[in-house]
């Protein structure tokens, strides 16, 4: 292979060969856990109560045939994971049919889904496409009749969603926003919407509307209606101003007592199909519970179970199920007065990080951001079968970086500072030397430093546990550690966006999204390297035994021999926006994977040729687990590569 070698300014690029290659994986790799996360919905078949189906909010939809005890995944709705399902409706007449109403995350957008095979596989109703549903229901009484609530209004479909059509006044300046939709049990034409500013009716199939507030207070976001199947005029809405009953089909409303000011973000509210006295509230603090039709209501759950909707089995009212953020599905055998997770395959965590532990073969640990008192850490020790919470002492704070020192002690870096694991749980790390004098900021030369005590309560983003010295990457700098943790310097560098810190021969290379630098004394003084001007900016970085620096960035991977002087690009590595790198001292490859493929790689620095798997997930970290692989997915957890993959079942690209 010829390379041809330029000054330091400008970057190489080493062009390979590419031989065909085959897919190494037909099957996506396993999502295992940690179980739980947020899950939005919950519909069961009508014809079979223990066949539940359950929506996510990353377009995913899960299945269980055990009433909730275990979950496998049966669909993914759209292209992409930025899709919240929160309503499923299975075909009163045709349990085949299903329909899910869905709303994009981080953007306008949306629709609604038919599958006619039980869910395994799904087509977008035209008509609704690019609709961000926020509320679908379908009428009792003609299972023909669909209404969707959305942004802009309120749609109907009179044939089972092939044509819609606003029945809401377009353009209005009060229908629109719409949360929550019911109809009458008896007339498909009596609908309720409840939008972001009170709830509405129509008895004519949107012809007419009139505004049914009396009773409610002002300005109330109205999430859930729920009609009485068997009075059809006895409705409850809820509001962020709480929960109202009306008795005459919404001419007048009075709001219930017994549910505290906190909690009356009431998302769900659902009636025991038994006896319609029997009212079940869920709230973002928490399950509510009426046995006297609303008269008064008792907490039956913890304060910070945050819940999205609520099943009740109608053959059996003690099963209860409930869909929520960060803990899952917790389920009840008893009308709710104890809870437990029932989350077996079911994993929505959003992971950070993962930690292979070097000591015991077999052992993860799982870093969980947005999981509160339900998140933390999890650790698993059987590749990933089962996991277990190991967050005591965490006090709910969100797990940002996970690392291990030489003795096997696990550190966790979080949202407020560095944690360190004990026998009695996770316990805050030693004193913090905090800089009192220049820490470094500049590109091109070095600074030395006084220090002076002081405490860290940042949040810590890496953390670099390998050599003499440690290195914890911060939202407000850089710290150092001389005696493993138990104290620390810094700032030792300024700023944000530290990637990675590491051994390059005799020096330490510092990573960050808009530099390189090197220090030749542990941290006491850093100088600039030249970077790769062929990268915007980079994203991950990694050395290799050999003392070669490898960097990633949008334009894809770069390396360097002689730090900095010269740098390298993989051109025909078919993949762009490098978002890590790793080496696997097992396959002596350099690891790496990219925020726009499912495929992760492995590259061989001798030869510069490399092997390749196809996940089936977005992932944004690699790591070598034994003889396979183990990845973090965006926002399903971790996943693992199947052993039938490792060894020679992969497929390999490039060449001299």
């Amino acid at each position: 292979m010829r390379f041809r070698p330029f000054l330091a300014s400008a970057s190489l690029f080493l062009c390979l060969l590419t031989v065909p290659a085959l897919h190494a994986a037909t099957h996506p790799w396993p999502a295992v856990g940690p179980d739980g996360g947020d899950a939005r919905s919950l519909a069961a078949d009508p014809a079979d109560p223990s066949h539940l189906y359950l929506g996510t909010a990353n377009s995913w939809i899960y299945q269980s045939m055990d009433d909730g005890a275990h979950w496998t995944r049966l669909a993914q709705l759209g292209t992409g994971e930025d899709l919240v399902i929160d309503h499923i409706i299975v075909d009163e007449r045709d349990p085949h049919t299903l329909y899910a109403g869905a709303w994009r995350l981080d953007r306008f957008g949306g629709g609604v889904f038919v599958s006619h095979d039980s869910g395994a596989t799904w087509s977008e109703l035209t008509g609704m496409d690019g609709q961000s549903v926020r509320a679908l229901a379908q009428a009792p009484s003609n299972s023909h009749v669909l209404v969707a609530g959305t942004i802009s209004g309120v749609y109907r479909t009179e044939d089972g969603g092939q044509h819609w059509k606003q029945i809401s006044p377009p353009g209005s300046a009060e229908i629109h926003e719409v949360q929550s939709i019911a109809i009458d049990p008896t007339d498909p034409d009596t609908i309720y919407a409840g939008t972001w500013h009170l709830p509405w009716k129509t008895t004519d199939g949107g012809r007419h509307w009139f505004n049914i507030k009396k009773g409610i207070i002002t300005d109330s976001d109205v999430f859930s209606i729920l009609i009485d199947p068997q009075l059809p005029t006895v409705l409850y809405a809820s509001a962020c101003s709480g929960i109202y009953r009306s008795d005459d089909g919404g001419l007048l409303f009075r709001k219930v007592q017994g549910i505290p000011t906190t909690a009356r973000r009431t998302r769900s509210i659902k009636e025991d199909p038994q006896n319609r006295n029997v009212v079940y509230a869920g709230t973002t603090e928490g399950l509510y519970k009426t046995l006297n039709g609303g008269k008064s209501w008792n907490r039956l759950t913890s304060p910070f179970v945050v819940i999205n909707d609520i099943l009740i089995n109608p053959s059996n009212p003690q099963r209860v199920l409930m869909a929520t953020d960060q803990n899952g599905v917790l389920a009840s055998n008893n009308g709710g007065k104890s809870f437990e997770p029932s989350n077996s395959g079911f994993s929505e965590r959003v992971v950070s990080s993962v930690l292979v532990d070097h000591q015991h073969p077999g052992t993860l640990y799982a870093g969980v951001v947005n999981g509160k008192s339900f998140g933390g850490v999890f650790v698993s020790h059987n590749n990933g079968r089962t996991w277990a919470q190991q967050s005591n002492g965490l006090g709910g704070r969100d797990v940002f970086a996970l690392a291990q020192s030489s003795n096997g002690t696990v550190y966790a870096g979080t949202n407020d500072g560095l944690y360190r694991w004990s026998p009695s749980g996770w316990v805050q790390d030693g004193s913090i030397l905090n800089s009192s004098a220049h820490a470094v900021s500049s590109r091109r030369h070095a600074y030395h430093r006084h220090e002076s005590l002081a405490h860290i309560d940042t949040r810590v983003d890496h953390l670099f546990t390998s050599g003499p010295v440690w290195y914890a990457a911060t939202d407000g700098g850089v710290y150092a550690s001389r005696n493993q943790g138990v104290t620390w310097q810094g700032p030792i560098l300024q700023g944000q966006g530290y990637l990675y810190f590491g051994k390059l021969g005799s020096r330490t290379v510092s990573v960050d999204r808009t530099s390189i630098r090197y220090s030749r004394d542990d941290g006491q003084s850093w100088h600039t390297m030249y970077r790769p001007l062929g990268l915007s900016y980079l994203t991950a970085a990694t050395v290799t035994p050999d003392g070669t620096l490898w960097v990633g960035g949008p334009q894809g991977i770069y390396f360097t021999h002689d730090a900095g002087l010269r740098w390298f690009q993989l051109k025909r590595l078919p993949v762009n926006a490098i978002n890590s790198l790793t080496w696997d001292p097992t396959q002596n490859s350099v690891l790496l994977s990219s925020s726009d493929s499912t495929v992760v790689y492995a590259i061989n620095p001798k030869t510069y040729t490399w092997k390749w798997w196809n996940t089936g997930w977005l992932v944004h970290a690699v790591h070598p687990l034994g003889n396979r692989l183990v990845a973090v997915s965006d926002s399903n957890g971790v996943v693992v590569q199947p052993a039938a993959q490792s060894g020679t079942a992969l497929a390999e690209a490039g060449g001299n």
